[in-house]
């Protein structure tokens, strides 16, 4: 018996299988963008809803991908979708190039891996180089950064400051003259004033 979760996980990994993300398979399919998003796999009463299957075979016709390929998606759907995702290193996020002004990736240098459950298409991965943030984070471990996602109090964030300064700290409060923060591995306080902030974009996973 096929369950709304297997035919759900089965679409994010066909997206992944096209390196897109649900969103962006949906587009590609001359879809609403928002179709295959996960706040639209359950009814406003909360029950589990399915994908129409005019929604599925657009997908995959789209993706030139046959039906008895995505069967085997469906099957293969206890393993989590893979994801590529643009890298850097951590210490080069801080050099002119890699980002624009509002801290989404651009130019070149960026190499892709493959992540779980990231489903933002803007979502960049930075890679720790060094063991400054222990016991949180230590070298070799990879952040995910959503440029898009909105940034709570708690949160884990990445800011860069106009002078190229990078730094991963937990969000606690932002005003319209300074952003308080807070260092990952302790409790020490920083407030930076917002004309020094060129942006900041919330930390989402981690490969811990």
């Amino acid at each position: 018996m096929l369950t709304h979760a297997q035919i759900w996980n089965a679409i994010d990994r066909l997206a992944a299988r096209n390196k897109l993300t649900p969103s962006g398979l949906a587009k590609k399919a001359g879809l609403d963008p928002t179709t295959f998003n996960k706040s639209k796999r359950i009814t406003p009463e909360g029950r589990a809803r399915w994908p129409s299957t005019e929604s599925v075979a657009k997908a995959l016709a789209a993706t030139g991908t046959k039906v008895d390929t995505f069967v085997t998606l469906i099957t293969d759907a206890a393993k989590p979708p893979l994801y590529n995702v643009p890298a850097i290193g951590f210490a080069e996020a801080g050099q002119a190039g890699y980002f624009d002004d509002s801290g989404m990736p651009t130019g070149k240098g960026w190499e892709e891996i493959n992540l779980p459950t990231v489903t933002d298409e803007n979502s960049y991965a930075l890679k720790i180089s060094n063991d400054s943030m222990k016991p949180t984070y230590r070298a070799g471990d990879v952040i995910v950064v959503s440029p898009s996602v909105p940034v709570r109090r708690g949160d884990r964030v990445v800011v860069k400051a106009r002078d190229g300064e990078v730094m991963v700290k937990e969000f606690k409060r932002k005003t319209t003259k300074q952003l308080e923060l807070k260092a990952v591995n302790g409790d020490r306080e920083r407030v930076v004033p917002m004309s020094d902030v060129l942006w900041m974009a919330r930390v989402v996973w981690a490969s811990q």
